[in-house]
């Protein structure tokens, strides 16, 4: 039995702040970041610092990279991702507008325990309908990198790692990534004990 809204689905024009995204037409507010989520974001912009901007020296650039970016991926799905990134080759100049609306060519989520069901959902399913090349989920609970690619069929689950682990994630496998770097908070014991 279909349900009625009580108000038209929402758009980027009802997102009134930062902290906002519109999923399947509901404005939904993204969860506060805990310390694990804003350190392994944190890490994540760390690792991948040689990768923005265009290649220079030591450098293989060729990314456009941001947090908390406002992508518009159509009119009912306006997403506000950890980190987006666009290739340089085929978006030459840094997407400013807002909300952006060029689809981005990667995207990472960092788990929280209020957006999984989210994340691994129907933001999934939109990332690969706007042809999202590579798509990471990262667990800062459970310490795991999940790469996913995209192929036509669906998302190819291509990689999961954990500390421990050295590894050459798509799509910067120009580099080696020690998984640990991403996860550098102690989850055994509470500050203080």
């Amino acid at each position: 039995m279909a349900t009625s809204r009580a108000r038209p689905p929402a758009t980027a024009a009802d997102i009134v702040d930062a902290r906002q995204e519109v999923v399947r037409g509901d404005l939904v507010r993204k969860a506060s970041p805990s310390f694990q989520h804003a350190s392994t974001q944190n890490a994540i912009g760390g690792v991948l610092f040689g990768f923005r901007g265009p290649a220079s020296a030591g450098r293989p650039g060729g990314w456009w990279l941001g947090t908390e970016v406002e992508i518009e991926l159509d009119t009912h799905d306006v997403y506000v991702p950890d980190v987006a990134g666009w290739r340089i080759n085929r978006v030459p100049i840094p997407p400013m507008s807002r909300p952006v609306r060029i689809p981005p060519h990667w995207v990472c989520e960092i788990l929280s325990p209020t957006t999984t069901a989210r994340d691994l959902g129907h933001k999934q399913r939109t990332y690969h309908r706007m042809r999202v090349g590579h798509y990471w989920i990262v667990d800062p609970i459970e310490q795991v990198l999940s790469v996913y690619r995209w192929q036509e069929e669906g998302y190819l689950l291509a990689l999961v790692a954990t500390p421990g682990e050295v590894v050459r994630p798509e799509p910067f496998d120009a580099i080696e990534l020690d998984i640990a770097l991403l996860f550098d908070v102690p989850l055994a014991r509470p500050h203080g004990a």
